[in-house]
């Protein structure tokens, strides 16, 4: 941070983002204590509502108009840009926390969203603020703040037995998500970083805990 206005604008409006990002860390509280069609029937509707809005604003310059006018202020610069075509960030994160829900068990689920809620949010304050050195897309000091994060989230997440295999899994899947951040490739974060951290759990978890059944959380209403 170098202390120019502009500079000082953009790390405010990333702030005010993520504020409203870590409120979707509501969304595997939730899921923690009721049942998957539960979550979805309030999920699922709320998804289609901001999907439409936001395809709205992408096809109707006259609607783009009035979203930006309201909502232009927690848009990064590619979301503003007509050629770009992008769907906006909280758009990715129902649509990611929807798919997620309907693909994953709800403990990877659960571990998988919410570090994508904490860490990315953590990583985009600490790089902006404190990055200098690069990583791949990212710099270094983001990508380890993404990590730590990470790591505190599966601390704390829930398991189904508590073993230390499990908190390992967690870990290990957690770097890997810290590497997708980092490449930061053309699909948006939101969705690749819980879809990647939940595909390794998964993985894992059938590799080197087998005998552990990864629903057994399913049957939490």
């Amino acid at each position: 941070m170098n202390g120019r206005p502009d500079v000082e604008q953009n790390y405010s409006g990333e702030l005010a983002r993520k504020a409203i990002h870590i409120c979707s860390l509501s969304i595997p509280i939730v899921y923690s204590f009721v049942s998957k069609s539960t979550v979805l029937t309030m999920l699922v509707p709320l998804t289609l509502l901001f999907s439409l809005s936001d395809l709205a604003r992408l096809l109707s310059p006259t609607l783009r108009v009035v979203y930006h006018n309201w909502f232009g202020w927690l848009l990064r610069a590619h979301e503003k840009d007509p050629k770009e075509k992008r769907l906006n960030g909280a758009t990715y994160v129902l649509l990611s926390a929807s798919l997620g829900i309907l693909i994953f068990p709800k403990v990877i689920f659960i571990t998988a969203f919410a570090i994508l809620i904490v860490s990315d949010t953590v990583a985009a304050l600490i790089g902006r603020k404190l990055g200098r050195r690069p990583f791949m897309k990212k710099s270094l000091e983001g990508t380890a703040a993404f990590f730590v994060s990470a790591v505190c989230v599966v601390l704390l997440s829930p398991k189904v037995g508590y073993t230390p295999g499990e908190y390992a899994i967690g870990i290990a899947a957690a770097f890997f998500g810290a590497v997708v951040e980092a490449a930061s490739i053309a699909v948006d974060d939101n969705l690749t970083i819980p879809l990647s951290i939940g595909v390794a759990m998964w993985l894992m978890y059938g590799v080197f805990l087998p005998g552990v059944n990864v629903f057994a959380l399913e049957a939490i209403k």
